[in-house]
């Protein structure tokens, strides 16, 4: 299954302690597994089932998602601005699913 791309806001550069919010969309079915299709037939569990975020290769945000998360994840997390680095966003999930979402944040 091709995914698309996920979509992520957040400014590209901050001051030296300053809150920033990153906020994340990434476009997923997020099916449960507990539905039937048209012809009473079990529609397959697909749903992503983690997310990890890291900056400059620290884990900084880890999020284990279940069949209750609805299609097309959205998130909102703040990050103190301490230095400038690389944002990852690595989201992992059923059928292989793996979508890598990279930012650079500049502190100044």
């Amino acid at each position: 299954m091709a995914l698309a791309p996920a979509r992520i806001s957040m400014p590209p550069e901050a001051k030296k302690g300053d809150t920033v919010e990153i906020k994340a969309l990434v476009r997923h079915p997020m099916e449960t597994g507990y539905r039937v299709d048209s012809m009473g037939q079990p529609v397959p569990r697909n749903i992503l089932t983690r997310l990890i975020v890291t900056f400059n290769g620290t884990e900084i945000f880890r999020m284990q998602m279940q069949q209750g998360i609805a299609a097309n994840p959205f998130l909102s997390i703040m990050l103190r601005a301490t230095e400038s680095g690389e944002l990852v966003f690595t989201w992992t999930g059923d059928e292989g699913a793996k979508i890598v979402e990279r930012k650079t944040l500049t502190v100044t």
